[in-house]
């Protein structure tokens, strides 16, 4: 018995390496194997305004121009969510097994909708204002991993993003419209922290990270104007949710 029990320690001892290479073998192309690597990202994007209204927020719009209210009392402004999709470029950098740094510059098409109701339609209707948007983001962002569990991690991430604006703006002269027919605008650059978690799949050829991150602007992207839809409003805040997939 006493030379079956060593045996089988003996066996055991010498299959478990090999066992270990199986389990953590050099997927994915060997990303994690360089402390440099490149791949590319797409993602779902769905966006919506923090609002912060003035205190008359509520008042009936009135235009000087024609000396008359062109809207009634105000009932509500909401931003509900709004879709879009975005494309990217990963460059990563491992410091360490379990954190690295990573920069993701991406170009999002997104919109962003303003919902605007009114006591009654006798002045004006119900409106949609839509934020139509294409901006180029520069995320810098640091990943925490947990260590590699067969071809699977999990992570957290977090840092800072800076977005310009590239189709964001009228290249209409709005000066000369009519007051509700001009548009809510946002400021062309901001920036927003970031933050997220995900998990690296490593596949035979390529390493997949299914991710979701949260970002909130800094500051208010509202472009102060003087119309129905500006005037209302003190501050708008960015919320962001990002599905992304990225092979790498």
């Amino acid at each position: 018995m006493k030379i079956k029990y060593i045996l089988f320690l003996g066996m055991f001892f010498l299959a478990s390496p090999i066992f270990a290479q199986r389990v953590v073998q050099a997927w994915a192309g060997g990303a994690d194997q360089n402390a440099f690597s490149f791949g590319y990202t797409f993602q779902y994007v769905n966006s919506s305004y923090k609002i912060l209204k003035k205190p008359d927020w509520r008042t009936p719009y009135y235009d000087q121009g024609t000396n008359r209210n062109v809207t009634d009392s105000l009932n509500s402004i909401t931003s509900p969510g709004t879709a879009g999709f975005a494309l990217g470029f990963l460059a990563r950098y491992s410091i360490t097994d379990n954190f690295e740094v990573r920069l993701t510059p991406t170009l999002v098409f997104a919109d962003r909708t303003m919902s605007y109701q009114y006591r009654t339609q006798d002045l004006a209707p119900d409106k949609n204002q839509v934020v139509s948007t294409t901006q180029a983001e520069f995320p810098l962002e640091l990943k925490l991993k947990s260590n590699r569990l067969g071809n699977f991690r999990a992570y957290v991430l977090g840092g800072v993003k800076y977005a310009y604006g590239i189709g964001n703006q009228s290249k209409t002269n709005e000066a000369d419209l009519a007051p509700l027919e001009r548009k809510l605008k946002n400021v062309p650059n901001f920036s927003s922290y970031v933050a997220g978690f995900g998990c690296d799949i490593y596949l035979e050829y390529f390493k997949l990270s299914p991710e979701i991150k949260l970002s909130n602007s800094f500051g208010s992207v509202l472009y102060p104007e003087n119309h129905p839809y500006a005037s209302p409003l003190e501050k708008l805040y960015l919320h962001t949710i990002v599905f992304s997939l990225i092979f790498e």
